[in-house]
């Protein structure tokens, strides 16, 4: 379930406009190869989102981005982005919702709610708070 969820995450971005773009592919096929297993054992937390925008605009992550465990403060640290830059590249999206895929390493056993919280220190940073912690450890969200 886990490596279909990539893959149709990756497979439903139409346009990238960035130099990583090119790295999508050799992305998809990275996790194509790789056993499924690989990512249970290594207890990776996969955060599928959805960005709304009215307009045409402009959007990127930084690699400062994090999951923060709300009862311990422990931070999971970004491994991947696929489908969206990483600062300081720009990627244009329509007006409309586009989707894309952040992989971070584990969160502690005992935690119940985490915050997805990009660390940075300007406006519009992506922030999404109180994500109840589940079984397989894969998650949608809409920023």
């Amino acid at each position: 379930m886990l490596l279909s969820s990539l893959i149709l995450n990756a497979e439903l971005f139409e346009e990238i406009i960035a130099p990583e773009a090119a790295n999508a592919c050799e992305i998809r096929q990275q996790l194509l190869d790789e056993p499924q297993s690989l990512y249970n054992e290594e207890g990776l937390v996969i955060v599928n989102c959805s960005y709304h925008s009215m307009i045409s605009s402009y959007i990127r992550i930084w690699d400062t981005t994090v999951l923060i465990d709300r009862s311990s403060g422990h931070r999971s640290r970004l491994l991947q982005a696929i489908n969206i830059p990483l600062a300081p590249v720009w990627m244009t999206v329509k007006e409309g919702t586009t989707r894309f895929t952040l992989v971070f390493s584990g969160l502690p056993e005992n935690c119940e709610t985490f915050d997805l919280y990009e660390d940075i220190q300007s406006w519009g940073k992506f922030e999404v708070r109180g994500i109840r912690r589940n079984t397989d450890d894969i998650y949608e969200v809409t920023i």
